[in-house]
């Protein structure tokens, strides 16, 4: 019997487990490869770990701003760990099987880390809009209280969004030729189009997932800055207009960090299949793992509180 016929007398079938990869093409370097994402890995979970850290243990810090960054930087150590034991487990030590749910719930994860990370910026661009067009009522409106059911929407609308995603997924029947991914981590697009049945729902639910989360918050934070730059042009001094649009800089370098990564996934995803696996990879691991890496590095350059606040926590650190 043929393997095709064999396949077709299968009513349904999930596989076990699906076959990683790392570098495309490259695998007899995995091992050098692993160095630099090793550092990265490194580095961000560092970085953001540092930031939590310095707004905790600086009282001066206690502000709606470094709040919203401290969750900023909270959700990118998440993405980070989504994707690091896979990802250093296949370059390591070349171990590229991970299980069906496995897969999903990684999957999950870095959905959830994606969508939270984008409504975390929204809030941010809310945070120095009402800074800087109405900064006497500032604290009155950003109350600690309001931060935390900012945090708690932001996390259940990311739940709620992403919650049907493993589950429209786990109702296809897939091919057992084809469990080898694109990736070292479970992407949906990536996971959908191994099945061997009708994936429009799933394509639809995800195009709306994507459009009613990141779609959203980025037309959102657009508004917000329009809306900031006719205050800020409203104002009477050029040093006044320049003070404000600084206190944004590090906001609005994060939101490109961001959304130009998610851009270059989706264009890639629905225009570049003809293009090479590995720049789809690297595409993907910008997307994933530069982010998490740059934010620290921008506002500790940026802000010279976080900077100083981050110091000082090394220094104890030391002393200690």
């Amino acid at each position: 019997m043929l393997p095709s016929q064999a396949y077709a007398n299968i009513s349904f079938f999930q596989p076990p487990a699906f076959l990683m990869v790392g570098m495309p093409g490259m695998e007899s370097i995995h091992g050098w490869i692993s160095i630099p994402f090793s550092f990265l890995y490194t580095v961000a979970l560092t970085g953001n770990y540092l930031i939590i850290l310095a707004v905790r243990k600086t009282p001066r810090l206690h502000q709606p701003m470094y709040y919203f960054l401290s969750m900023l930087a909270l959700n990118d150590m998440g993405l980070t760990l989504s994707t690091l034991p896979t990802t250093l487990a296949v370059l390591w030590f070349d171990h590229r099987l991970i299980s069906f749910n496995a897969c999903l719930i990684q999957m999950f994860f870095l959905h959830f880390f994606s969508v939270v990370e984008s409504s975390v910026l929204l809030a941010m661009s809310f945070d120095r809009f009402v800074a800087i067009s109405n900064p006497l009522r500032y604290p009155a409106v950003l109350t600690n209280n309001v931060i935390i059911r900012i945090g708690l929407v932001i996390v259940a609308r990311a739940i709620v969004s992403l919650f049907p995603v493993p589950f429209l997924l786990k109702r296809l029947n897939f091919c057992p030729n084809k469990t080898l991914l694109s990736h070292s981590f479970c992407f949906h697009a990536d996971v959908m189009k191994r099945a061997c049945a009708d994936i429009t729902v799933n394509i639809i639910y995800g195009l709306y997932a994507v459009l009613s989360t990141v779609g959203v918050d980025s037309l959102l934070i657009v508004l917000s800055y329009t809306l900031i730059l006719h205050t800020v042009m409203g104002l009477a001094s050029p040093q006044e207009r320049l003070r404000a649009l600084n206190t944004c800089v590090s906001h609005i370098l994060a939101v490109l960090v961001f959304y130009i990564p998610v851009i270059g996934v989706s264009m890639i995803h629905r225009f570049g299949r003809h293009l090479p696996h590995i720049v789809h990879a690297l595409v993907a691991y910008v997307y994933l793992v530069i982010p998490p890496v740059l934010n620290p590095i921008i506002y500790s350059i940026k802000s010279k509180p976080i900077r100083e606040a981050m110091m000082r926590v090394l220094k104890r650190k030391d002393q200690g």
